[in-house]
């Protein structure tokens, strides 16, 4: 399970935010995450979850953004989907993917303040 590596390094990554900003406690984070990342989502928040306690992050709520993927169908056209697949879900008929993205990256933070939360 390589989301747990890969929350353990988001939280540093947020650990060393939090610090350079002098934000004591984030309530939300964003992450983007390409189709072709191999992330699976429930498994990636599942471990940020197990190991927020302790950190800037703990009771934060993860978000995940799947970026979606240029697919092709020889009957239906162009189109995008959020999910890998290579089964028309218009027609049954087979996709030809052109293009998705690798991509795992860090899209934002909200943090709460003293007195309100503000989006960073």
């Amino acid at each position: 399970m390589h989301e747990l590596t890969i929350s353990e390094a988001l939280l540093d990554q947020l650990a060393t935010l939090t610090g350079q900003h002098g934000w004591q406690q984030l309530s939300r984070v964003w992450v983007r995450v390409g189709l072709l990342s191999g992330v699976v989502p429930e498994a990636l928040i599942f471990a940020f979850e197990a190991l927020a306690p302790g950190t800037p992050a703990e009771g934060a709520e993860l978000v995940i953004e799947t970026e979606s993927g240029r697919f092709s169908c020889a009957k239906c056209g162009e189109f995008d989907l959020e999910r890998l697949t290579f089964v028309c879900p218009q027609c049954d008929g087979q996709l030809k993917l052109l293009q998705a993205s690798r991509e795992l990256s860090l899209g934002g933070v909200e943090v709460i303040t003293p007195d309100s939360t503000t989006p960073s």
